[in-house]
């Protein structure tokens, strides 16, 4: 388990400060859930050629078929999920949309999506691993569970484009969608080109605009939580809420540099929502 949590550890995500203040066991399987999540993401964004890449997401809907077959998982993480996870029932299916979702940058990254296939992707990449979460946390209800970890995932997800979007250009993605372009009068889909228009801005806050209507009605949901299972996930929804006001707030123009919320800040903003303020 310790190369699990040091995966979580090195990587200096978000989540890592809502999951060490959770139970052992809702800790552990959080930990191992990440892991997961990364090493996808991993594979997708390696040098290796797209054939190598589509071997190795199948292996993986195959790995997840012998974990639920309760067959012996190959893998190190597999046999983490079976052990740290299944206990939660979480469905097959989510992580077999986030396979999908993810996979959406291949063969080639995405550049200047349709708004409905970007909702799609933040509900794969992002709205996953919160509904996985949710159930991890205590949640039973399916239609609250979808309702929150669409929403709250669609607001991060679309938190993290903004966010990076000067570094998803020298990548070749272009993450927000083109409608917004069309209305900023960016008629380019290059990521090199766009990221350097000066009608940037106005695109930017057009998707700016989705993610904050979007944490708004987490924030809604969140409120009809139970105080424990609320605590994680008002943790994550304030680290990124503190990213979306930074960039607001100094103007949709700048792109550089990222926004940074300290350790310190990070943990300030976690024991907040832990001691409910």
């Amino acid at each position: 388990m310790n190369n699990i949590k040091a995966i979580v550890r090195k990587s200096g995500t978000s989540f890592f400060w809502s999951m060490r203040l959770l139970p052992k066991a809702k800790r552990e399987a959080m930990y191992t859930l990440y892991a997961f999540c990364r090493h996808i993401d991993d594979i997708v964004d390696s040098d290796v050629d797209i054939n190598e890449k589509q071997e190795l997401l199948d292996a993986w809907r195959e790995e997840l078929n012998n974990i639920y077959d309760k067959k012996v998982p190959a893998t190190e993480i597999g046999r983490r999920i079976y052990k740290n996870c299944m206990r939660f029932k979480l469905p097959k299916e989510e992580f077999i949309k986030l396979i999908d979702s993810i996979s959406m940058d291949i063969p080639k990254p995405l550049q200047a999506p349709k708004l409905q296939d970007l909702f799609k992707y933040c509900r794969g990449v992002a709205g996953v691993p919160g509904s996985l979460s949710l159930r991890i946390f205590g949640c039973s209800d399916e239609a609250f569970i979808e309702e929150l970890a669409t929403s709250l995932g669609t607001a991060l997800q679309i938190t993290n484009i903004l966010r990076d979007v000067k570094e998803d250009a020298q990548s070749n993605r272009l993450y927000i969608p083109r409608e917004f372009l069309r209305k900023a009068e960016i008629h380019s889909t290059d990521p090199l080109t766009v990221v350097v228009d000066k009608n940037l801005a106005i695109a930017r806050e057009e998707l700016a605009k989705i993610a904050s209507q979007d944490f708004n009605k987490a924030y809604e949901l969140i409120k009809r939580l139970d105080k424990r299972t609320a605590r994680p996930v008002k943790m994550i929804a304030g680290i990124y809420k503190r990213y979306f006001d930074i960039m607001q707030k100094r103007g949709w123009e700048v792109i550089s540099p990222k926004p940074a919320i300290s350790k310190f800040g990070k943990l300030s903003l976690a024991l907040k929502a832990f001691f409910g303020h």
